[in-house]
């Protein structure tokens, strides 16, 4: 389907027929692409600049190259991962995230509370106090989340005074909830207990809130899921190299040059796709264009290995030089190997999100 989109975008500016009908052709190759994507409707831009948090960009480095070319699909839990900050903007260690983006067919796999833990507060006398426990809740009573029946505790632990930096906990459970019956999303409650249970007064140990400190250091949950899409059934892996370097485009490409691409023996070449050009810069945060390569080439009797015959391939050319059978073509040059590739965008609410597609990027080519 990428191939077919591609054409389209291509004959956008090669035919030159009515501006209007190149202006159709192009929305209607745009919308294609969209649907490759997983999308009916490009999201908009942020309003203002906004800085994704760094643990998805840090994600998205670890899970992709430079051009979102997948390092290894192992690495990811599912194929999308959702950032949400908290709502309520309080100083309260009370969170509220909206889950209104995730599509009814994702498959919840796992959901992280991520706190940043300041530095402990300075107190007159001798600490005596090494650790406290964090108790973490789901609220299920709005008005009532210190009664017995208002809340429901998700995760416990003990956590050091003696640092700062951030706490992960799993809230799954609380967030299946959430996406089965919006409604029910009363929130998170966030607590804080000596070692024997009881309250402390001040409380020794805070984490930054959603109001009065720095943007990278909000509450926010982080969100592993999977939509079911699946690529084709070609061998996959993680990409050896490669960059999104300048090469053959989508814009076209002359007749005399595809003629000469029959003469030459199958093999990759670039295909260069550019999110700027097709006007997505404005949402999509990485990466800023990728290289998807293509097939061409011919696959002449004999099919030596270089050409990466099946056996089927190899009948075929057989069939087809020997004239053993009417209407038999010789083998085509396809991709025999295809990479997944990973965007990390803003989504229409303004969450960043990173999503890995699968067959994307031609990894190798071979006669089929």
């Amino acid at each position: 389907m990428l191939g077919t989109v591609l054409l389209l975008l291509a004959l956008t500016k090669t035919a030159c027929p009515s501006p209007a009908s190149v202006a159709s052709r192009r929305a209607e190759a745009l919308k294609k692409l969209l649907e490759v994507f997983g999308m009916e409707d490009p999201p908009a831009p942020p309003a203002h600049f906004k800085q994704p948090p760094q643990y998805m960009v840090d994600l998205f480095n670890t899970v992709a190259n430079a051009d979102g070319v997948t390092k290894n699909p192992d690495i990811l839990e599912g194929n999308t991962v959702r950032s949400f900050l908290d709502k309520t903007q309080s100083e309260e260690m009370r969170f509220l995230f909206v889950l209104s983006s995730v599509a009814k067919n994702e498959k919840i796999l796992t959901a992280e509370l991520h706190l940043f833990r300041l530095w402990p507060r300075v107190t007159d006398g001798p600490k005596r106090h090494h650790f406290c426990q964090v108790n973490v809740y789901q609220v299920l009573e709005k008005d009532k989340p210190d009664t017995p029946g208002g809340k429901k505790l998700l995760a416990a632990r003990l956590v050091s005074l003696q640092t700062s930096g951030w706490e992960v906990f799993a809230i799954t459970p609380a967030v299946r909830d959430w996406t089965e019956d919006e409604s029910s999303n009363q929130g998170l409650l966030v607590t804080v207990q000596g070692l024997g249970g009881s309250p402390l007064d001040p409380p020794p140990l805070q984490f930054a809130s959603g109001w009065g400190h720095h943007e990278s250091k909000k509450p926010m949950l982080v969100l592993f899921t999977d939509d079911g899409r699946r690529g084709a059934s070609l061998p996959t892996a993680g990409f050896p190299g490669g960059s999104h370097t300048p090469g053959t485009t989508w814009l076209g490409r002359s007749r005399s040059t595809r003629s000469l691409d029959r003469l030459q023996p199958c093999q990759r070449h670039p295909l260069s796709v550019d999110f700027e050009e097709i006007g997505w810069s404005g949402w999509i945060i990485s990466p800023r264009g990728y290289n998807a390569f293509h097939c061409k080439g011919s696959c002449p009797f004999p099919l030596g290995e270089n050409m990466r015959p099946t056996n089927h391939a190899t009948v075929q050319s057989i069939i087809n030089a020997l004239k053993l059978s009417e209407g038999v073509s010789s083998p085509c040059c396809v991709p025999d190997k295809l990479y997944s590739i990973n965007l990390l965008y803003f989504d229409d609410d303004e969450n960043v999100v990173l999503k890995q597609y699968d067959d994307m990027v031609a990894g190798s080519c071979g006669c089929h």
